[in-house]
């Protein structure tokens, strides 16, 4: 046995390394699998999530351990160099293993906030590190300090374990041995990494096996799928490349089916049409009220918890939407649907990508042409998520963001609270109308954040402690109060339509593979002469800026293909669009179609709890869905939304 070890050299360590990883691997599954059993056993998952697992992990260690086991071979032994390797190859093992420690290590907190292992969203939201760390610290203080200690432990522990394992002495080997145990390596590397003989290597598609999302990533180890995520960033604005190619006139076909539209003006840009608005006064200014994280389970008379009298209260007073639908589970995904009308995409948020930081179109952009005065009011820093370069650069010319405020309140994590936000916009617009400007305001709310931050005394505590979701809700609802009793009094109350409507819900989690009910959002239009209804069709963010455009009085072209709610019939069915991470749903009445990355369509019947029922669907509006997941895309790659 010692002679063995002693012809395998450094190479034996390396196999140490490798099989104690998987281990490690296995038993981080099986600690989630138990943890999460009743979706795991719902879907029939044990099996096929340890059996695929095992797989994903063997490829990811080709992968990690290949290039080191083939730099042994080559170099270990060899004078000089072999010494250098020697220190090369410890870095290495213990630095790979630690790595995949540690991405387990995070990975429950991750699966409760998120629903699934580690994705993009594990790096976007490192270059706001000021923002981030505080949230961290203040609610998830004990998760951070166990990662740091966990992780120091397993990077000593390792490194002891490669002081043992990785021997100076390596193997002797003949030059043309060298040679051949090298190619033989490159190809266990390259088949184990591969992992398959089909045309496509391993990819998170083709482990899937069931219509629970976080069931289907557990058969992943999470440095795997936080990679394959960063991977897909570079093509993700492309979504053909994710649910299949449409031939370009079918797909405009769809799009152009899709906005109940008939005249379009500019066969370069397909979607744009001239939309006469409904009313025909003098133009209105426009305030929306962007929640943050506001659900329909947080709101009571959507069917949520009692946390929200004001809300309730106001959705007697105006155009009360009781089945909206939010188009992802981000706020710049919410961002780029109420202000732009962009339909959603597997890619980032168009807030966030390359090509639409100027010259996009948004609400700002076009009433910026009506000559009105266009800002953004944020309590917290407005570089967050790139929001303010993406402002700027498409038509908002005034921002106000933590820094603009004198003596706050309160100030958190996340800025200045909610009632600092909103008294703020109350003196804004009261300077705005006095000095005779029409005005379009996006107002931001940031309360209703982890970690959940708000005054002392504002509102009686639904729960204790007092820094939860459900008491950061209530406050939220407690500070758009607030902000209707000053609106009311104001000079420019007659002048204005206000849109109150949330941007996503919060922890959009699900065992379906587009958990509806987390998509449901409230939304209300209200104002001196909007006249009030609760409108029970079923639809999306992405129809309020036409609806909004079409109430202020504000007739023009423009590229969206959201509804004018104005102009529909009370018996439209109607329909919404969801983005759960790289699926995509499309509901029309109680029928929803799923498209996946690398899988056929799937249907689902709806009931009026959101629950999905296998079902199928038409090819017809399967065709429709996919039509519509394209046309994004295919807008954003050929600037057919300037």
């Amino acid at each position: 046995m010692t002679e063995n070890k002693y012809r395998l050299g450094q190479l034996n360590a390396v196999l140490k390394f490798g099989l104690l990883a998987l281990v490690m691997l296995t038993l981080s599954r099986l600690g989630l699998c138990l943890w999460q059993a009743g979706r795991v056993t719902a879907v029939n998952g044990w099996l096929p999530v340890i059996a695929q697992g095992i797989r994903v992990d063997f490829s990811t260690l080709c992968w990690l351990f290949g290039i080191a086991a083939f730099g042994t071979v080559m170099l270990g032994g060899v004078p000089i160099i072999g010494r250098i390797w020697y220190w090369l190859v410890r870095l290495w093992l213990v630095a790979g293993v630690w790595v995949l420690a540690v991405m387990e290590i995070t990975t429950p907190s991750f699966i409760a906030e998120y629903g699934l292992r580690p994705n993009r969203l594990y790096v976007e939201y490192l270059i706001y590190p000021k923002e981030v760390f505080s949230m961290l610290w203040a609610s998830h203080r004990f998760e951070m300090v166990l990662t740091v200690v966990l992780g120091t432990l397993f990077a000593a522990g390792l490194w002891w374990l490669s002081g043992r394992w990785v021997r100076r002495d390596n193997m002797r080997l003949a030059w043309y041995w060298r040679i051949l145990a090298g190619v033989v390596i490159l190809l266990v590397t390259l088949l184990g990494g591969r992992s398959s003989l089909e045309h496509r290597p391993l990819n998170p598609a083709m482990v899937a096996f069931s219509t629970d999302p976080l069931v289907n990533s557990l058969t992943l180890n999470s440095a795997y799928s936080l990679l394959f995520a960063i991977k897909q960033m570079g093509d993700e604005a492309d979504a053909a490349k994710i649910y299949g190619a449409m031939a370009k006139d079918d797909m405009i076909a769809m799009m152009q089916r899709e906005s109940g539209r008939h005249d379009f003006i500019d066969p370069a840009r397909p979607s744009l049409t001239f939309n006469p608005a409904s009313y025909h006064g003098k133009p209105k200014n426009l305030v929306i009220l962007l929640q943050e994280s506001l659900g329909a389970q947080f709101v009571g008379s959507l069917g949520g918890l009692p946390l929200t009298p004001n809300l309730d209260k106001l959705g007697q007073e105006g155009w009360y939407f009781n089945q909206m639908y939010a188009t992802g589970t981000r706020s710049v995904r919410g961002i780029e649907a109420v202000v732009t009308g962009f339909t959603p995409t597997p890619a980032r948020s168009v807030v966030k990508l390359g090509k639409s930081q100027t010259g996009f179109f948004t609400l700002a952009g076009l009433l910026k042409q009506h000559g009105y005065h266009t800002q953004f009011i944020y309590g917290g820093e407005s570089h967050f998520d790139n929001m303010r370069s993406f402002f700027l650069g498409n038509g908002f010319e005034d921002i106000v963001d933590e820094g603009s405020y004198d003596n706050p309140v309160f100030q958190g994590s996340w800025g200045v609270s909610d009632e600092d936000l909103m008294r703020r916009a109350n003196q804004e617009f009261e300077s705005l109308h006095a000095a005779g400007k029409p005005f379009f305001s996006l107002v931001f709310s940031s309360s209703n954040h982890d970690p959940f931050e708000f005054p002392d005394n504002r509102i009686s505590l639904y729960e204790q402690p007092k820094n939860t979701r459900n008491n950061a809700a209530k406050y939220a609802d407690y500070a758009i109060g607030e902000f209707f009793k000053l609106a009311k009094k104001s000079s420019y109350w007659d002048d204005t339509l206000f849109l109150i409507v949330a941007d996503h819900d919060s922890r959009v989690v699900g065992a379906d593979l587009i958990p509806v009910p987390r998509f449901r959002i409230p939304g209300l239009i209200i104002g001196k002469d909007i006249t009030p209804k609760q409108d029970t069709r079923i639809v999306s963010q992405l129809d309020m800026a036409p609806t909004m455009l079409s109430l202020m009085g504000i007739s023009d072209k423009y590229p969206m293909i959201g509804r004018d709610l104005t102009r529909m019939p009370a018996n439209w069915p109607g329909r919404a669009m969801m983005q759960y991470d790289k699926n995509f749903g499309y509901m029309q009445g109680n029928e929803l179609v799923v498209l996946q990355p690398g899988k056929a369509p799937s249907g689902f019947a709806v009931d009026n709890a959101g629950k999905l029922t296998p079902h199928p669907a038409s090819d017809a509006l399967k065709q429709q869905a996919l039509g519509i997941a394209l046309w994004g895309s295919y807008a954003y790659q050929h600037g057919l939304y300037h």
